[in-house]
């Protein structure tokens, strides 16, 4: 009697465990869209100002300390700010920051040696990123047709030629 309980009611639970799925999957994207549109004015202004504002989800917060902590030579350049924006910016960084992913020595201060990045790109061949159209993996602009939005979705992706 227990088996043929089990066998009528074995299709419902895995309606039930799928459904549960998919609903986990809808609260990511929600979680994904929301993290998408963190926004803040200042952050967008002063980042986006030299390069696109490059989502805080893509770092850690541990990472974004130490970017923030060296904008006097901020990848060849001098990005100094002065200290309430330095603050806000920083704040909004590490409260929107993603989550550490792999354990290093010391912060990646480049979201291209990130781990995620490294698989997400994986099939970009060393001459798209020298295409005079892309320039490098930090161009995200240059594919993603809705980075500045915040959005790096594969349906926004078009790779030029």
């Amino acid at each position: 009697m227990k088996k043929i309980y089990f066998k009528l009611l074995y299709p419902f639970a895995a309606i039930a465990m799928l459904s549960g799925g998919m609903t986990s999957l809808a609260h990511a994207e929600d979680d994904e869209r929301s993290a998408a549109t963190a926004d803040n004015a200042k952050w967008k202004a002063e980042c986006g100002s030299c390069h696109i504002a490059f989502p805080a989800r893509l770092l850690p917060a541990d990472s974004w300390r130490a970017v923030m902590s060296g904008l006097d030579k901020h990848f060849g350049s001098d990005a100094t700010l002065d200290v309430a924006s330095a603050r806000e910016i920083s704040d909004f960084l590490e409260k929107n920051a993603g989550r550490k992913r792999q354990s290093t020595a010391k912060p990646l201060l480049r979201i291209t040696e990130t781990g995620w990045f490294t698989h997400e790109h994986r099939e970009v061949s060393a001459r798209d990123w020298k295409s005079p159209k892309i320039k490098g993996p930090a161009n995200c602009a240059a594919c993603h047709t809705q980075a500045e939005s915040g959005s790096y979705r594969e349906r926004d992706i078009h790779i030029p030629k």
